[in-house]
């Protein structure tokens, strides 16, 4: 067998090869026979057609299923002879296949050379502070409060800004007209279309208005982008927020405070885990962006494309949760993904540097704490870790869950030797 490896780039190898003429019409041969076996071709007896016709009916089929046994054979021989491996399947292209002649094609595939990830200790990290202030206390306070508003009916005036409406709303954008009642609007919220509050001021209870809004040619949802739409709005009622009084009987209406400090002490707590949190998050992000410089070469492009590609249906997951269609929502999705391009980059960059860290150190995950991480797919999920782990089996999961954890330890280990400031 012939092979010619030829290198594109650092990560990215083409590897053309042939398969002597012998070895091809031996696997014809033995393809054809399976066929015979089977085959039924009229004016013979199923398995006394004679091979001459067999080769020459079923030929496609035939030259089609050798290929198919003889290529993956040969790349994984050729690759294995180079010693390089493939970090997803090896894309053939470019495959001649006849009798007595030998069979050709190309394979394209990426690689990840090994690499020195630098010293560990110029990983210089900035902590950044957790510290709570006590306007962000006050802050939160203040929208516990809001939300514990409550809205009154208001009886004997017209419409103002600030007030939350009851209507019953259509909407006709060229010709399609969707209807909806007792629809409540605040108005003054961001989430209104522009333009939409204004001509609702001054009327009262019972009061219908039809009225024209054209959306700016920026606007976020590309549909009604310079789309002129129009509304009538039948007003149902109106009302007015009534906020309660910061004092103790608030907080004992919000949970389990008896005075307001309580309260106050608890809401610090609870910003002073989230700051942390952030501040983890931070630094992490700096680790995996420092990581990602240290790639002495341009990351394969195929696992740029996967990445992006997951990032794509993870937004769309999001979406569904908070119960809008992806393919309604108005969002270029072309455009999305390839906005997504550097940070996936970024993100193949740092795995590769982490896994290179994992392989000089001999970093592994145990099967005790693949396990306990199932487990905890498990709760999160609301299911039996035994469903979850026979899952994981028939997907073939377990070598994602091992490669996560490995990761997860190299970061560890990293932050224990990077050179880290700022605050504790």
């Amino acid at each position: 067998m012939k092979i010619e490896f030829v290198d594109v780039n650092e990560t990215r190898k083409n590897v053309r090869v042939e398969i002597p003429s012998l070895v091809v019409d031996a696997e014809i041969d033995r393809v054809a026979r399976r066929y015979s076996q089977t085959a039924r071709v009229p004016g013979f007896r199923p398995g006394k057609t004679p091979p001459r016709v067999i080769r020459q009916r079923f030929k496609d089929q035939i030259l089609h299923d050798v290929a198919h046994d003889l290529v993956p054979r040969a790349v994984d021989e050729a690759l294995r002879e180079r010693g390089v491996e493939a970090i997803d399947t090896p894309d053939v292209r470019d495959v001649t296949i006849e009798e007595g002649q030998p069979l050709t094609f190309t394979a394209v595939f990426d690689t990840v050379p090994a690499f020195d990830p630098g010293e560990y200790s110029t990983i210089a990290l900035t902590r950044p502070s957790s510290r709570v202030e006590e306007e962000a206390v006050t802050l939160a306070l203040e929208r516990l409060r809001v939300r514990a508003a409550r809205y009154e009916p208001v009886e004997g005036r017209a419409i103002e800004s600030g007030d939350t409406l009851v209507v019953d709303l259509a909407r006709d954008d060229k010709g399609q007209v969707d209807t909806r009642e007792s629809v409540s609007i605040e108005l003054g919220s961001k989430a209104n279309p522009p333009g939409f509050d204004e001509p609702l001021m001054g009327l009262t209870t019972g009061a219908t208005k039809t009225f024209q809004i054209r959306y700016p040619s920026d606007y976020a949802i590309s549909e009604l982008a310079n789309a002129e739409v129009t509304y009538t709005v039948t007003v149902r009622a109106i009302k007015t927020r009534v906020l309660p009084n910061l004092d103790d009987e608030l907080a004992k209406d919000l949970g389990d405070f008896a005075t307001l400090d309580a309260l106050r002490s608890r809401v610090r707590e609870d910003l002073e885990h989230e700051a942390r949190h952030a501040s983890e998050r931070e630094i992490r992000a700096e680790l995996m962006k420092q990581l990602a410089a240290r790639v002495p070469f341009e990351v394969p492009i195929s696992l740029v494309e996967r990445d992006m590609d997951r990032r794509l249906e993870e937004f769309g997951r999001r979406l569904m949760e908070q119960k809008i269609d992806p393919s309604q929502a108005g969002i270029d999705w072309a455009a999305f993904r390839e906005s997504q391009r550097e940070v996936a980059r970024e993100a193949v960059g740092a795995a590769l540097a982490l896994d290179q860290v994992a392989r000089r150190e001999r970093i592994e995950a145990t099967d005790e704490e693949i396990e306990q991480e199932v487990g905890r797919f498990a709760e999160r999920m609301g299911r039996a870790p035994a469903v979850v782990r026979a899952q994981l089996e028939k997907e073939g999961g377990f070598s994602r869950v091992r490669a996560g954890l490995r990761r997860e330890k190299s970061i560890d280990f990293l932050m224990a030797r990077a050179t880290i400031s700022g605050a504790l």
